[in-house]
């Protein structure tokens, strides 16, 4: 029979597959609930077996031993006994190792396995026709960086009103970046006309091999 009460508790919902019910377990709060997760690599004397294939600690086969003489030969070397085998193989295959490293070096190596991945990232640098010397090396200096930092680079030369009528001195300040960038960069979009701005696209110099 289920109780309720109400003073502060914490729950725990475990099944029982015998019964096909969901059982809530009531625990005092406060006390923590240690997860049940078990460690599904058998080591040491966790081993259920009476022979074992070993493997010592240089990966080179030792033959078949009884358990407690392999449990032996791990405690001599400081290692650790690990089931490397289903436990249902015939023979159980396991090794001598340093168990806690050995944790650290498979999670380091899935952790060093991710590719990292770079978004394709389009930066934005504005001109006016009019910029002065000292902006624009600024400017330049900042789509230098984009560029070493692999990222596309869209310049772009903003004609307000009349200014549309001049807009050859847009033309020459964009291909004056072009040619300041060319040992770095490559021309992914020619300057071109849109609406009142010029627009040019520079993006990292692809490597030769």
């Amino acid at each position: 029979m289920l109780k309720a009460y109400n003073y502060n508790t914490t729950f725990a919902i475990s099944y029982s597959s015998s019964w096909n019910i969901f059982l809530f377990n009531k625990f005092p709060k406060g006390i923590p609930i240690v997860s049940q997760k078990k460690n599904r690599t058998p080591i040491n004397e966790k081993i259920i077996a009476d022979e074992v294939m070993l493997i010592n600690s240089n990966g080179e086969k030792h033959g078949m031993i009884n358990l407690s003489d392999a449990l032996k030969l791990a405690n001599d070397s400081s290692l650790d006994l690990v089931q490397v085998s289903p436990s249902d193989a015939s023979p159980v295959v396991c090794k001598l190792l340093d168990y806690g490293k050995y944790l650290f070096d498979k999670k380091k190596n899935i952790s060093s396995s991710k590719v990292k991945v770079k978004r394709n990232v389009t930066k934005e640098i504005k001109f006016r026709p009019s910029t002065d010397i000292g902006d624009y090396n600024i400017k330049l200096k900042k789509i230098k960086s984009f560029i070493l930092g692999g990222d596309k680079t869209k310049i772009s030369v903003r004609f307000r009103g009349r200014e549309i009528l001049n807009s050859d001195l847009g033309l020459e300040l964009l291909n004056r970046l072009r040619d300041e960038l060319s040992d770095i960069s490559q021309v992914d979009q020619e300057p071109s006309l849109e609406g009142r701005q010029l627009l040019m696209v520079l993006s990292p110099l692809k490597k030769t091999n």
